[in-house]
């Protein structure tokens, strides 16, 4: 039987941090789950809030620390012993207090990690309601439609199993009922990752997206929640149960070389390590002797950019430095999303002229989507007097779309768009180089990335590079990103 195909329609999707607290001592977890969030913040910067059973969730707009004078409050009046929380970063969809989660249907809240790819057939089976990217999220449908079901099967594990047939796409949720039990459930490939902690000193489990969290609230990790798994934690301690058996893994690359946070360990690998290694990797691969000196773009960068060094015998600096003073300084430029703010964000990392001025300088930078940073960084270097620039990427070539949960959702903006000129790989190479400024740009490959990370290349997602959609099983319907975020005219 063939494998049916989803053509994907207007539709938003995340990726953002998620996280599911439960005290059996009885504890009040809400300001764990303030600095649980504040930890994944790398992950959203658009809004945060969370839920704790029998009452409306409490929704922010902008960073977590920008309600610190609210905390104390915060924590009395939403006292509770179990939450979960949700920081958002939006691929789809405007930024709004309306689309901030978490989210309730009926006696459930949920919060979301990833992007439901069929959303619009999936608003079918929930009363057909009118979805476009204003008026709903691919988040408020998936649970209207588990709560239906719920009602069907009476068990969250079984409406899952029925879930994952109907739903296409990447996930992690954490949910919060009524009756006091925190759920969380993972995707059966792993497109989004998530992991288990728990916290002796008041016997407290946490769910999270990243182990980052987990430290952050002085809890231990004790392992990676398992691609199809359905964890629920309540008074009676924590039960799990496999909802999905199938075997295959779509890890999304891009965690391990920009998303995820630096300490966090992710299906084995601590991310700083394998960013590091990506780096070695890298320098075999483009062994550029004459360079005099390797700097990283901050600040993801910057583990590459020391390996690379290591691994050629080059001195490694600090070449480039974020001003961290500035209102957007702080902030991450790729998950603005606005390319004003991108820019605005790019404007503040600043060069060091008496570290780059005459020099062969190796820039080491995560990924190459847009080209809008490695533009201004490559001009601002020249004005510094350096003498020659080599960029050199730790990802492939983005060529694709993604639909799974990060955000490059048209072809048109991506700087590999050859706008209807056929190209092969050098010329793409070529054409990217040139538009930013470059003396030499050379990007890393899927094999080589994998290596370094420890992972096998099938096992991880690469859709944006190869074009390839089998691992979410869809036909993509190529639009502009206007007509995605729903503000075409």
């Amino acid at each position: 039987m063939d494998k049916p195909q989803h053509t994907l329609d207007d539709k938003p999707k995340e990726n953002c941090g998620v996280i599911g607290i439960y005290s059996l001592s009885g504890a009040n977890v809400i300001p764990m789950a303030i600095d649980a969030l504040r930890a994944l913040q790398h992950r959203g910067q658009e809004a945060w809030g969370l839920a704790i059973p029998n009452k409306p969730p409490l929704k922010r707009l902008g960073l977590v620390s920008a309600a610190s004078s609210e905390f104390k409050s915060i924590a009395q009046e939403y006292s509770s012993p179990c939450v979960i929380g949700h920081v958002r970063y939006s691929t789809m969809g405007r930024s709004s207090l309306e689309n901030a989660q978490p989210l309730k249907v009926k006696d459930l809240c949920v919060a979301h990690n990833g992007t439901i790819a069929n959303v619009q057939e999936l608003s079918n089976l929930v009363g057909g309601c009118s979805f476009t990217p204003q008026n709903a999220s691919d988040t408020l449908v998936a649970a209207q439609r588990l709560v239906s079901l719920i009602s069907e099967n009476g068990q969250m594990g079984k409406a899952l199993s029925v879930l994952k047939n109907e739903m296409v796409g990447s996930y992690c949720f954490t949910f919060i009922s009524d009756d006091n039990s925190v759920f969380a459930a993972r995707d059966p490939k792993g497109f989004r990752p998530m992991v288990l902690g728990h916290k002796e000193s008041d016997d407290t489990y946490i769910v999270a997206s990243e182990s980052s969290a987990v430290s952050a609230v002085g809890a231990k990790m004790q392992r990676n929640v398992t691609p199809g798994e359905l964890i629920r934690m309540s008074k009676d301690g924590i039960d799990t149960e496999m909802f999905s058996d199938d075997p295959k893994r779509a890890h999304c690359s891009f965690e391990f070389t920009y998303f995820a946070h630096p300490t966090s360990n992710m299906e084995g690998t601590n991310i700083y390590v394998a960013r590091k290694n990506i780096g070695r990797y890298l320098a075999k691969k483009f062994p550029i002797k004459d360079a005099d000196l390797v700097i990283p773009v901050p600040d993801s960068a910057r583990p590459a950019a020391l390996g690379y060094a290591q691994e050629l015998g080059v001195s490694f600096d600090e070449g480039l430095l974020k001003d961290r003073y500035s209102k957007k300084g702080p902030l991450r430029s790729f998950i603005e999303p606005h390319q004003t703010d991108r820019v605005e964000i790019n404007r503040w990392i600043i060069p060091i002229r008496e570290i780059i001025d005459g020099k062969h300088v190796v820039v080491i930078d995560d990924s190459l989507v847009r080209g809008t940073s490695s533009k201004a960084i490559i001009k601002a270097l020249r004005r510094a007097g350096a003498r020659k620039i080599s960029m050199v990427i730790t990802y492939p070539p983005i060529k694709f779309p993604c639909y799974a949960g990060i955000d490059f959702p048209s072809q048109e903006e991506l700087a590999t768009f050859s706008n209807g000129k056929d190209l092969n790989d050098e010329e793409t190479i070529d054409m990217v180089r040139k538009d930013i400024g470059a003396d030499f740009l050379g990007y890393n490959d899927a094999e080589n990335l994998a290596a370094a990370v420890g992972i096998p290349a099938d096992s991880m997602c690469f859709t944006c590079a190869s074009g390839n959609y089998d691992s979410l099983g869809i036909t993509p319907e190529f639009k502009s990103r206007e007509e995605i975020k729903g503000e075409a005219s």
